[in-house]
């Protein structure tokens, strides 16, 4: 493969995906891979039928919330997410057998090969953690963690999860965040990155805010979807409040108090 779009976080919101998937370079890519968190948000039926429409042209990668998703429709307890806790349940409520099939199949890390990078590991969180947080400005030593059981060959790491775009080097290995589709920090559109002959380019993609989220609100029956639109589409969370939450959550010591 030469060329590959990594997309990562819609979260259920099908206006954006849609909006991302006719960019050209998307369209024309030998595959999409989207690392996670699909369908937990207010259109998650109608964003698992359009990935799977692309056939094999996609590649989906396992996320903590895709695993939540599938706890809950088969009525095993999880966790409360932050910020909206009720989506996650009404999303899974929503979904088929076929879905839920879907979702517990899915594989996470998934490593390819990829021309001009040699083997790439796909995953959500890290390759080890499909939750663990790490950040464009983790230190060092967390990423010799992380990056412990990575055979030598592998000089690429490509993630999502945390909703901020980012590339950066780690001692000699490429670690690439798309950004989020459905969910992004810091400014709205659809963020992802395109990985061609070597090089990596992170992208975003203008989307008309206001139409958008009429367009959730309109295609969703999700009791607060006019709320959830207003937030996580128009982007009302920026990036600086973004690493104040993650950041504890890396490893990093804690601020002297």
């Amino acid at each position: 493969m030469r060329q590959v779009a990594v997309l990562s976080d819609v979260h259920g919101v099908l206006p954006v995906l849609e909006s991302v998937l006719a960019e050209p370079d998307v369209a024309g890519a030998d595959l999409i891979v989207v690392t996670g968190d699909h369908a937990s948000g207010p259109q998650p039926v109608e964003v698992l039928d359009r990935l799977t429409a692309l056939g094999e042209r996609v590649l989906l990668v396992r996320g903590n919330a895709d695993r939540e998703l599938v706890s809950l429709a088969r009525g095993e307890a999880t966790a409360a997410a932050d910020g909206y806790p009720e989506v996650s349940p009404w999303a899974a409520a929503q979904l088929t057998d076929r879905h839920v099939a879907l979702l517990s199949g899915l594989a996470h890390p998934v490593t390819l090969t990829i021309e001009g990078f040699g083997p790439v590991v796909f995953c959500h969180g890290t390759p080890r953690d499909d939750e663990e947080v790490v950040l464009v400005d983790t230190r060092l030593e967390r990423w010799a963690e992380v990056f412990a059981d990575l055979p030598a060959e592998v000089a690429t790491m490509v993630c999502g999860h945390t909703h901020m775009p980012f590339v950066r080097l780690v001692d000699r290995r490429l670690v690439v965040n798309p950004g989020s589709i459905g969910m992004p920090y810091g400014r709205p559109g659809g963020h992802w990155a395109l990985l061609r002959d070597g090089a990596v380019t992170l992208r975003r993609t203008i989307i008309d805010v206001d139409r958008a989220v009429a367009d959730v609100v309109a295609g969703s029956h999700y009791p607060e979807r006019q709320a959830w639109a207003d937030e996580y589409v128009r982007a009302v969370n920026s990036d600086a409040e973004a690493l104040t939450v993650f950041g504890p959550r890396d490893g990093r010591p804690a601020a002297p108090g």
